[in-house]
């Protein structure tokens, strides 16, 4: 959901870059799962806000800039069970990892890596005999995601 990039002020508030849309919108997912040095902690949010563009928080126990300091870098996550249902036709980005991409003709391309944000549009990283980069527009280029069969087809040349 989001990664702990910075430290704000001495009284053990931080940056987060947030992956939500609108990005505030991940201070309301408390408690948030924090990986803390490849561990996994469960964390309230105590308080947070916008902030220019970017996201504060500061965590319940998080008094003081050192402690706050040992959270940088951080990924933060939360339970399945905390987000929102989607619509028809709307995944999040972890559903779609791990979804096998093959192209119309049944060629497979490889595995869903993960995704980027681009601003015009998300980027699917998919890793086969090579990483592609491919564009995540549902009509265009995505053509069907198939969660229960856990495959995703695409109108894209293996070549590119």
């Amino acid at each position: 959901m989001g990664r702990i990039t910075g430290l704000y002020g001495v009284r053990g508030w931080v940056k987060v870059y947030s992956y939500t849309e609108p990005r505030e919108a991940i201070i309301g997912y408390s408690p948030w799962q924090v990986n803390v040095g490849g561990e996994w902690h469960e964390m309230e949010v105590a308080e947070g806000r916008k902030h220019g563009k970017g996201i504060i928080v500061r965590l319940e126990g998080y008094t003081d800039r050192d402690a706050a300091a040992r959270l940088m870098g951080a990924d933060i996550a939360c339970y399945r069970s905390q987000l929102p249902q989607t619509a028809p036709g709307e995944y999040y980005w972890a559903d779609l990892v791990g979804l096998k991409v093959v192209t119309l003709e049944g060629r497979e391309l490889g595995r869903v890596e993960g995704l980027m944000e681009t601003g015009a549009n998300d980027v699917l990283v998919v890793k086969g005999d090579r990483e592609r980069l491919i564009p995540y527009l549902t009509g265009e280029v995505v053509m069907e995601v198939d969660l229960a069969r856990r495959r995703m087809r695409v109108e894209w040349d293996p070549d590119f």
